[in-house]
C-alpha cells in the first residue's frame, strides 16, 4: 500500500471512554497517509454476535479484531484495519469493527447511536450483524436506523428535513448487507424455497394497520427500505457445534469448521471483495484515506460539541482543505517540471513559453483531479495567480541568466580592447579605423558564441552604447581623417545605433505580444478544463439523481404490491418533485454556464491582463461550446 503503514493488526480509530468519543491520533495518522481510494466495510450489531470474526475473515486472518468468549463486550469504540484490497488494484480495504450495541454494562445507549451513525457515514458497505432470524425482535433492535435523520443533517439550512428531502440521504449512505448468524430455519415461504435476499425483503414487508404499535413496528422497515435501496442478505450456520471450541474460535483450524459455515463465509467474503464499492461522496467525489480521516475528525468534533453532523458542511470543510492542497500540489508540479524542462537560457522567449504552456496544462489538470466543490472557482483563480507569478519568475530567471552569460562573454572578448583604450593605442592617426576593426572583431566573435540566450542582442547593444563616447572621442581626434569624413562616420555611427535600438524595441514588443498570447492560452486552458470538470460533476449528480429516482420507483412498485396505496402516492409526489428539480436544473444549464463563465472570465482577466486584450475573438467561440 502506497503511503500506508503496514498494519499487522487492527488499531482503535474512535475511542469510547467515559461516554465521550475521541479520534486516536496514531490511527488517524495511518488513515490519512492513504492516498489511494478506499473501500470501507463497517460492521455493527448487538454485542456478542460474532461481528469481529467476520471482519477477521475479510482480512484473511483468524485473529486480529478481538473475539470475546464471555458475555462482556470486547470491542470498544471503532477499530480499524487497513489492508491492500485483494481484488481491486490501487485500492485499500478499510475494515471497521464497532463495539457491540446494547451492552447492558454501559447503562447509557447514547453513544451506541453515534457509533451506528459514524459507521454509516464512514462506510461504503454497511454490514448489520444479528442472530438467528430476521423477525419483529430483530427489527426492533434496529431502532438505531430510525434515529439517523435526527443524528445527521444533509443541509446546513435550519429548516427541518422534509419528507421528500430524506431521499438525499441515499446519496451519502452506503450499500447495506444483513448478516444473520446461527440461522437454523429453512429458507422457505409457503413451502417454496427462497433466497437469503428474498428472506430479507420478506422481513422488510410493511404491516397493515394504523395502530401506533404497528406504525412503530413499520418504522425501521421503512427506514431500511428508504435509506438503503441496495440490500443484500447472508445467512450463516453455527460455525462449530462444540461449545469449548466455539469459545476460542480464533484458534480453530479451518478443517474443524462446519462445511456449510465455511461455504457461507467464503461467499460473504467473495461478495464483499467483488461488490463493495469505493467510498464516494454525493456528487461522485472519490474518497481516499486522507479525505476519510478529515471527514471523521469533523464528524467526531461536531458530535463532541453536542451538535449534529451536517454532511454538506463536512464536505465543504473537506473541500477547503483539499482544494488548498490541490493548489499547492499543482503549483509544485509546475515548478518542478519547468525547472526540469527549461534549458536556461533559452534563445527566445517563445521557447520558454512553449514549455510553460505544457507545464501549466499539466498543473491545471492535477488541480482538477484533486479539487472538488470549488465554489466560484476561488482556488482555481488562486492557482492561476500562482502560476502567472511563477511564470514571471522563470522569465526573469531566464533573462538574468542570459544577461549574465552575455556580459561575461563580452567582458572576456573586450578585455584587450579596453586595455588598448587605456594605453591610448587608438590616439594616433588612423586610430579610428583600427578601433572599428577591433570592435567588429569583438562583435563577430560574440555572435559566434553559442547559447547566449534571448538577451544576446540587448546586452550587445548596451555594450556598444557603453563604447559610444569613447568611439566618438577617437573619431574626433583621428588626424588622418578629414572633417567631412568624420562627419560622415559620425552620422553612420548614429544611424547604426538608431537601427539597433529600433530592432531592440521591436524585439521587446514581440516578447510582450508573446507573453499576452501565453496569457490568452492560459485563459483558454483554464476555461476548457473547468468546463470539462463541471460537466463531469454535473453528469455524476444526474446519475445520482437517477439512482435515487430508480430506487423510489422500485419502492413505489413494492408499496403498491403490498397494498399501501397512500404511501405509494406520496412516493409518486416525491418522484415528481425530484423530476421537476432535474428538469429545472437542465433548463438553467445554459444561463448558468453563461453566468459562471462571465464571472470566472472577469476574475481571470484581472489576473491575466494580457488575455483581456486578445480575448474578444475567442470568448464568443468559447461561450458557444458551453451551450
Amino acid at each position: 500500500m502506497a503511503s500506508v503503514v503496514p498494519m499487522e493488526a487492527p488499531i482503535c480509530l474512535v475511542e469510547n471512554r467515559d461516554r465521550k468519543l475521541t479520534v486516536n491520533p496514531k490511527a488517524l495518522q495511518i488513515l490519512t497517509s492513504i492516498t489511494k481510494p478506499v473501500v470501507v466495510v463497517a460492521i455493527v450489531g448487538l454485542y456478542r454476535t460474532g461481528k469481529s470474526y467476520l471482519m477477521n475473515r475479510l482480512a484473511g486472518k483468524n485473529a486480529g479484531f478481538a473475539l470475546g468468549a464471555t458475555v462482556q463486550s470486547e470491542t470498544k469504540g471503532i477499530w480499524m484495519w487497513c489492508l491492500p484490497h485483494p481484488r481491486k488494484l490501487d485500492h485499500v480495504l478499510v475494515l471497521l469493527d464497532t463495539e457491540g450495541l446494547g451492552d447492558v454494562e454501559k447503562g447509557d445507549s447514547t453513544n451506541d447511536s453515534w457509533i451506528f451513525a459514524l459507521a454509516v457515514l464512514l462506510s461504503s458497505t454497511f454490514v448489520y450483524n444479528s442472530m438467528n432470524t430476521i423477525n419483529h425482535q430483530a427489527l426492533e433492535q434496529m431502532q438505531y436506523v430510525t434515529e439517523l435523520t435526527e443524528l445527521i443533517k444533509i443541509k446546513s439550512s435550519p429548516q427541518a428535513v422534509r419528507e421528500e428531502d430524506s431521499a438525499e440521504f441515499v446519496g451519502f449512505f452506503p450499500d447495506f448487507v444483513w448478516a444473520v448468524r446461527d440461522f437454523t430455519l429453512e429458507l422457505k415461504i409457503n413451502g417454496c424455497p427462497i433466497t437469503p435476499d428474498e428472506y430479507l425483503e420478506n422481513g422488510l414487508k410493511l404491516i397493515k394497520g394504523n395502530h401506533p404499535k404497528i406504525q412503530r413496528a413499520n418504522l425501521p422497515r421503512e427506514c431500511i427500505r428508504k435509506f438503503f435501496p441496495k440490500r443484500k442478505c447472508f445467512i450463516f450456520d453455527c460455525p462449530i457445534y462444540d461449545k469449548k471450541l466455539l469459545t476460542c474460535l480464533q484458534n480453530v483450524q479451518e478443517s474443524q469448521l462446519e462445511p456449510a459455515f465455511k461455504s457461507q463465509t467464503n461467499n460473504f467474503c467473495s461478495y464483499i471483495f467483488s461488490n463493495a464499492k469505493p467510498k464516494i461522496l454525493s456528487g461522485g467525489i472519490m474518497v481516499n484515506g486522507n479525505r476519510l480521516g478529515k471527514l471523521l475528525e469533523t464528524y467526531v468534533r461536531t458530535i463532541s460539541s453536542g451538535d449534529v453532523p451536517c454532511l454538506e458542511n463536512a464536505v465543504l470543510s473537506l473541500a477547503q482543505i483539499e482544494n488548498s492542497a490541490a493548489v499547492q500540489k499543482a503549483a509544485k508540479h509546475y515548478v518542478e517540471q519547468m525547472a526540469l524542462k527549461v534549458d536556461f537560457p533559452t534563445e527566445t522567449l517563445q521557447d520558454l513559453l512553449s514549455v510553460h504552456t505544457e507545464c501549466e496544462k499539466e498543473a491545471i489538470s492535477i488541480f482538477m483531479k484533486h479539487s472538488f466543490k470549488d465554489e466560484n472557482q476561488k482556488f482555481q483563480k488562486e492557482l492561476v495567480q500562482i502560476l502567472e507569478t511563477k511564470k514571471d519568475g522563470f522569465i526573469r530567471q531566464n533573462e538574468e541568466i542570459s544577461t549574465k552569460c552575455c556580459q561575461t562573454q563580452l567582458e572576456y572578448l573586450s578585455q584587450s580592447l579596453r586595455e588598448a583604450i587605456s594605453k591610448g593605442t587608438f590616439s594616433v592617426p588612423g586610430g579610428y579605423n583600427l578601433f572599428k576593426k577591433e570592435k567588429e572583431e569583438i562583435i563577430n566573435n560574440y555572435l559566434q558564441v553559442p547559447r547566449k540566450g534571448l538577451k544576446a542582442d540587448e546586452v550587445l547593444q548596451r555594450f556598444l552604447q557603453s563604447l559610444a563616447v569613447t568611439e566618438e572621442s577617437i573619431l574626433q581626434t583621428d588626424q588622418a581623417l578629414t572633417e567631412q569624413e568624420k562627419a560622415l562616420q559620425a552620422e553612420q555611427f548614429k544611424k547604426e545605433a538608431a537601427e539597433k535600438e529600433k530592432l531592440l524595441l521591436k524585439q521587446q514588443q514581440i516578447e510582450m505580444q508573446k507573453n499576452m498570447e501565453a496569457q490568452q492560452k492560459s485563459y483558454e486552458e483554464n476555461i476548457i478544463q473547468l468546463k470539462r470538470k463541471m460537466e463531469e460533476e454535473r453528469n455524476k449528480i444526474l446519475e445520482e439523481q437517477n439512482r435515487i429516482l430508480d430506487a423510489k420507483l422500485k419502492e413505489q412498485k413494492r408499496l403498491l404490491e403490498e397494498g399501501f396505496h397512500e404511501k405509494a402516492e406520496e412516493m409518486n409526489r416525491q418522484m415528481e418533485n425530484l423530476q421537476e428539480k432535474m428538469r429545472e436544473a437542465e433548463s438553467k444549464k445554459s444561463s448558468w454556464w453563461a453566468t459562471a463563465l462571465d464571472a470566472f472570465s472577469t476574475g481571470l482577466m484581472i489576473i491575466l491582463p494580457g488575455a483581456g486584450k486578445l480575448i474578444g475573438l475567442g470568448l464568443n467561440a468559447l461561450s458557444r461550446c458551453f451551450k
